[in-house]
This record gives C-alpha cells, structure tokens and sequence, in this order.
C-alpha cells in the first residue's frame, strides 16, 4: 500500500531522519545503513512486491533531498533481498501524476520521472554500476570507472545482461485526468552481471557494498491535450527536478560515492533481525574523502592544491576516540593521502583519482 502524506508522517521522517545520524551530522555526511536479507522463495517480478519475502523484509529510511535538508512532498522507500541468483530490488514512491514519455532504452531517463539505483560493489569509488527506470518501465543502464569529476569515460550502451525490471501504477499511466496514488518497481539484477566491478564470483554473503537509490522527480506541464511533459519557466527553460535518495549526499552530485549508504548482505532470513555496524576504518575513509574533496576544490580553483589546504590535513581529526592524521606522499604520478588505522592496523590510500586502496 501506497503511504500517505500527512503531519504525523512528516513528523515520524524528522524522528527517524534524527535517530539515524542525518540531521546531525558530521563535517561529512553519516552514510545510512540496511540489512538485505535472504529470500527463500522464488520471487514473481511484477512490480507489485507481495510475496510474503517481500512482506517481511524492512524498508529503507523515508527518501530525502539529496542534500539531506528538505523532506520531499512525496515519499519514497526501498527493500532489498537476495537469493543466489539475483540482487533484488523494490520501492514504492508516492505519486498523484504518474507519466512517462520515454520508450528507447538507454536514452537519458531522468528527463522523466525515475527512479535510479547505484553499485559500487569494492566501495572504492571506482567501477560502479548506474541504472535508470521511468514509470514505463524503459531502462538506462551504465558502468563508469570512474566518477565525473575524474573526467572518465562512461560506458554509455554497457548493459546489465540477465536484468529484470517491472512497475506497477497504483492508479492511470498518463491520464491526467485524475489522481493517482503512485507507483511500485521491482528489480532483479543478476549477481553475474556484477562480478566484472566486484572482483570476485557470487554472492558478497555476511558482507557489505556501497548502494544509494535516487527518485528524479519533475514539475510537469499539461498540453490542450492533456499531455504531460517537464516544466519551463517564462525564459523556455526547464525548471530544475527534485533529487531524493535513500541516503543523502550533501551535494546536488549523486555521483560521489563515498556518500552512499552501506548495503550487508545477511546470511539470514527477514525472520532473523540483524544488526550491522558499519566498520570502524569507513569513518577513516570519510574523512580522507573529506580531505580530497577540499584538494580537488583547491586544484580546479587554483592549482596549488596542497599549498593551501595543507594545513587542514596537519591538524588531523578525532574519530572514534583515535586522533587520525593522514600523511601526504607525493610521487611521479600525482600524490595519495594514507593513513595507517589504528583500529584494524591496514593502510588506508585514497589516490589523486580517487581511488581507495587498503593494504
């Protein structure tokens, strides 16, 4: 059943959004967290996600803006399961206008409504998987090596074989002339399918990827036909769309995966809670992306990178009660920040590129 929109609603996203770390946050966003379980049952992919795995399985936090301000004026949640084959998900989004123009797939689908879904299987900001599907069920897929910011190319036409993709409109597809309550997806994507980016086969049992879900949404005009198409202003261009994710960002830039929350694959069923901790070196990598970021500002702003921001990484933060204080190294090809961590004692690298390493 579709949720409702109401003040007791609103309230219980503020209260949850505060318990989970979102609105009081660090100087780097608190990555979310959430368990996905294991299915025993073949799951039906419909759109409709009324298996009884389905049932049980928790849903994510309430969707928020992007940049973790603003509750949406519709809500968004997610589940996850798995079995051997496939990674599975589904969402509901709240919706009173469901439309959708684009049939073609791996055209740009976020010029309609969508809702997306973003892998990185290593969690060292490299290789991940983007997928895109509008309330027609037309799918945009993508496999990046790198982030943007990086200047990669993006694998465009790469397609995820074996992939499973169903909606279900809980009212009129396109029909304007009333109200509609939302619409459900229901995705399976094949565990094959990610082992290129994951480095190794099956299923990542009693371990953890990096995933963020994003719903696009649009303001929407009406044509003499009652057509639905995205918003202009008074100059003829598009109004901006709304960005809202399962785990915010901080920025309007889904594409910085060290933001995205953390997924742990339980070897158990939905009937088994369990409770994950996101490791203690994760915090450390935050912050090293938290230095980055302000390098790669310095970088493209002035070229001097270091010179000015040095004296950010000499004084070092306190995490989890250790004192953390990388190390610059620069070499040949560029420099990396390194810290060695005083809770599992691996070496942390975050490379010029962005890249996370762990030795």
């Amino acid at each position: 059943m579709m949720l409702k929109k109401n003040s007791l609603n609103v309230f219980l996203m503020f209260a949850t959004l505060i318990i989970n770390g979102v609105m009081a946050q660090n100087s780097y966003n608190i990555p979310l967290k959430h368990v996905a379980y294991r299915t025993t049952e073949p799951l039906s992919i419909d759109g409709k996600g009324d298996e009884v795995s389905w049932q049980k399985a928790p849903f994510t936090n309430h969707f928020i803006d992007i940049e973790g301000k603003i509750i949406p004026k519709y809500d968004t949640q997610a589940k996850m399961l798995w079995d051997e084959t496939y990674f599975y998900i589904y969402a509901e989004m709240e919706e009173p206008h469901v439309w959708g123009t684009l049939k073609e797939r791996d055209t740009v689908i976020f010029y309609n409504n969508d809702f997306e879904v973003f892998i990185d299987a290593t969690g060292d900001t490299h290789n991940y998987y983007e997928l895109e599907v509008n309330a027609l069920n037309t799918a945009w897929d993508l496999f990046l090596g790198k982030p943007y910011r990086e200047h990669s190319p993006v694998l465009d036409h790469w397609d995820i074989n074996g992939l499973k993709t169903a909606v279900h409109i809980n009212g009129t597809l396109n029909n304007s002339a009333d109200i509609d309550k939302g619409w459900s997806i229901e995705i399976a994507i094949p565990w094959n399918a990610l082992e290129e980016a994951a480095g190794k086969r099956g299923v990542p049992v009693n371990d953890f990827w990096r995933v963020n879900f994003s719903r696009v949404n649009w303001d929407f005009d009406l044509d003499e036909h009652g057509r639905y198409s995205r918003k202009k202003n008074e100059e003829d261009k598009y109004l901006p769309e709304y960005n809202w994710v399962w785990s915010p960002q901080g920025v309007i830039n889904m594409h910085e995966p060290e933001h995205w929350g953390y997924v742990y694959f339980s070897e158990e069923t939905a009937d088994t809670p369990v409770n994950f901790e996101i490791p203690k070196d994760e915090h450390i990598k935050w912050y090293l992306y938290e230095l980055y970021r302000a390098q790669k500002k310095q970088q493209n702003k002035t070229g001097n990178g270091f010179k000015n921001t040095k004296s950010l990484i000499g004084k070092g933060k306190l995490i989890l009660g250790e004192v953390i204080k990388p190390k610059l190294e620069n070499h040949s090809l560029g420099w990396n920040l390194t810290v060695l961590s005083p809770f599992s004692g691996k070496k942390i690298i975050i490379r010029e590129d962005g890249k996370c390493t762990i030795q």
